[in-house]
């Protein structure tokens, strides 16, 4: 079974992702992540993409496509894959189908923005030894401070309401659009997101396995 998942920053798609990877045994497989194990392993296209990092520069779509190629050609992909992270916009998707690639499922993980900003601006992380919490659902026995190890809980750059809006703009210009692309090839699985892990989990899989 060969998946992608889909949904705006936030929105928990990777949270599942890695639940289905444990449910189905098949790997999840991120861009980030591919391209890390590229250039630790020195193929060709890390050693490119290693080129344009290197440079302070984006890795281009000719570039990143190819390490996809390169990843879903191992034997862990033989039985099928999760894509998180890609492809991220239209030219991404239509040079995924150019390789031959089956995808069974696009699962599109459904949060409004208004959740999605409320829960990560909540988000706070200890300074120290990183532990997460959150001012709504994660509480601290002691508020702004760690339970661990009494560290200062402190919110990360990316979890502050306008970055966090920032991103979800670039979302729906960019990546919004493959719900669209993907419905029209019938492999569109829009899953609204819930409250828990737990409950959006067992609607994705009542959803693909119906």
């Amino acid at each position: 079974m060969n998946i992608i998942m889909l949904g705006a920053p936030g929105a928990g798609k990777g949270t599942q992702a890695a639940v289905l990877c444990e449910h189905f045994g098949i790997p999840t497989i991120s861009t980030g992540n591919m391209i890390r194990e590229a250039l630790k392993n020195g193929t060709e296209m890390g050693l490119k993409a290693k080129s344009y990092m290197d440079d302070g520069k984006l890795v281009p779509d000719e570039v990143v496509i190819g390490i996809v190629k390169e990843r879903l050609s191992e034997d862990d992909c033989k039985k099928g894959f999760i894509l998180d992270g890609f492809p991220r916009t239209i030219p991404q998707a239509e040079a995924l189908d150019a390789m031959g690639v089956e995808i069974q499922y696009v699962i599109n993980i459904d949060v409004p923005d208004e959740t999605i900003t409320k829960r990560m601006s909540g988000r706070r992380v200890c300074e120290n030894c990183g532990r997460p919490y959150h001012i709504e659902s994660l509480k601290p026995a002691k508020d702004g401070v760690c339970d661990d190890c009494g560290g200062t809980l402190v919110q990360r750059k990316d979890d502050h309401p306008d970055t966090v809006l920032a991103r979800l703009a670039v979302y729906h210009k960019e990546t919004e659009p493959l719900a669209e692309y993907y419905r029209k090839q019938g492999k569109l699985v829009n899953v609204a997101g819930k409250d828990t892990v737990a409950a959006t989990t067992e609607a994705v899989l009542k959803a693909i396995e119906a």
